[in-house]
């Protein structure tokens, strides 16, 4: 019987969430509450629908040639993990198309515990890249942000690493959450322990997922938080050295 995903929704010409154009697939539910979410819906509303592996490639192979050379598919979410062994069934069938396959993931599910662990170290043998997000170095400050603490999102990290697995690490500035100089600073010197890493890209927080949280009757813990301002933005790419790592 087929795998069957809970997908949120699709992009067909995502540019921001890895090389070149990408067939953006949004997978359903994520442990984490990160409290600037711009998709709550994932987390546990029923807007999702079912799709197979099969029936997703199809419609992502309708735009293959507009992906050129770097283009392909990228699963994000909510946190495409929760759902490793669908992903697992997708990438393993898009590799049959010789398609570019990428995972967006905030680490909230790594585990080395089995069976996961065995699932995921077969995922990365079909995996090209994965755009890891450290909402935050600090822990305590994390569980404020997300709910939950780091340490597994930092173990995944130093996994990656030693398996030499291409990442993106991506790094969200929110005022009064995540923009501290002192945690930029150990971010970076993290970062740097790390031989895997392609690109540091700093994500400057936005308002733009507001309206979700009102619809579905939440409270909005960032509502009178501000996006940061430009200066804040360049202090944070100057700490993590983001130039430094562009190709």
């Amino acid at each position: 019987m087929d795998i069957k995903g809970k997908v949120h929704s699709i992009d067909s010409f995502g540019s921001a969430d890895g090389p070149g154009v990408r067939f953006l697939i949004f997978l359903h539910g994520c442990p984490f509450r990160c409290q600037f979410c711009h998709n709550p819906d994932t987390w546990g509303s029923e807007k999702y629908e079912e799709k197979t592996a099969d029936e997703l490639l199809r419609q992502a192979i309708r735009y293959k040639d507009y992906w050129g050379d770097k283009g392909g598919i990228t699963v994000s979410g909510g946190e495409p993990l929760m759902q490793i062994d669908f992903l697992l069934d997708l990438f393993k069938k898009a590799k049959k198309y010789h398609i570019n396959t990428c995972i967006d993931t905030s680490g909230a599910c790594f585990t080395r515990k089995e069976p996961w662990f065995s699932k995921f170290n077969e995922l990365m043998e079909y995996t090209d890249l994965l755009l890891l997000d450290i909402k935050e170095i600090n822990n305590e400050r994390h569980k404020v942000i997300t709910g939950q603490s780091n340490e597994n999102v930092l173990d995944m990290a130093t996994y990656l690493s030693d398996i030499n697995k291409p990442v993106w690490i991506r790094h969200v500035l929110v005022p009064e959450r995540s923009d501290y100089d002192e945690d930029l600073l150990a971010l970076r010197d993290f970062i740097k322990l790390l031989k895997n890493v392609e690109r540091v890209e700093v994500l400057p927080y936005h308002t733009l997922g507001v309206y979700k949280w009102k619809e579905l009757g939440l409270d909005y813990a960032l509502e009178d938080i501000d996006p940061p301002k430009a200066d804040r933005i360049a202090n944070a790419n100057a700490i993590l050295e983001t130039q430094s790592y562009r190709k």
